[in-house]
């Protein structure tokens, strides 16, 4: 008896089930309250670039990632306007590798069904979403914030930029998410490369050294 609870309770939290390429149902399990301090990334966005569609509240999706211990704040929320589906576009500070997942909402039928993760395509909109994604997750009420959906490691690695997109929830005209969690490793974005880039994207071709010659432009140097 023991054994067969254990599976119906896997399967239940799992919400596994067999689908196309890209979905991975199966990697869910309880995050106890002792991990909580891995899902710290919410402080490596970028907010002030953070876009949400959809959204009813402008600017509301930047509030569902927040602390730990804060995660339980339904004060906080973002909820969907025109339609159920939500799309959010996060750029980082720097390079992350991303292994976890949760997302908190309420157990009625606002709480989102399904979520698709998309790696490093900026300014994603909802016809860019049409693509397939790079994982997929069914997804289970989750009141509690503890349900954390084990995400592709080796796909999620060198990460600046995630794009969630929530598509459905249990059949609620609007999805209502009060969190987002998202846990691993940060690394510190190298500030020379970005600066050697913009350097070399600037190179000046030899109509502008000619200008220089004749005394048309300024002769300090590039700006940056």
């Amino acid at each position: 008896k023991l054994i067969n609870c254990l599976i119906h309770f896997y399967k239940r939290m799992s919400g596994h089930h067999s689908c196309g390429a890209g979905c991975d149902h199966g990697a869910a399990g309880l995050v106890g309250e002792e991990s909580g301090v891995a899902y710290s990334l919410y402080q490596k966005i970028d907010m002030t670039k953070l876009v949400c569609l959809n959204e009813m509240v402008e600017e509301s999706g930047k509030l569902v990632f927040k602390p730990w211990e804060d995660r339980l704040n339904r004060n906080k929320f973002v909820e969907s306007d025109a339609d159920e589906e939500l799309l959010i576009n996060i750029p980082f500070t720097g390079n992350v590798k991303l292994k976890g997942l949760i997302v908190g909402g309420e157990e009625d039928d606002s709480h989102p069904a399904q979520v698709r993760l998309f790696k490093n395509r900026p300014n994603m909109t909802f016809d860019d979403a049409g693509a397939p994604a790079d994982q997929e997750f069914n997804l289970v009420r989750d009141t509690s914030c503890t349900l954390e959906y084990k995400v592709k490691v080796v796909t999620f690695s060198s990460l600046h930029h995630l794009t969630i997109h929530f598509p459905s929830n249990f059949g609620a005209d609007q999805t209502k998410i009060f969190y987002i969690g998202l846990a691993g490793e940060f690394t510190k974005a190298d500030r020379v490369g970005v600066v050697n880039a913009v350097y070399e994207a600037r190179a000046i071709p030899e109509d502008h050294k000619t200008r220089d010659k004749d005394g048309m432009l300024g002769s300090s140097g590039p700006a940056f």
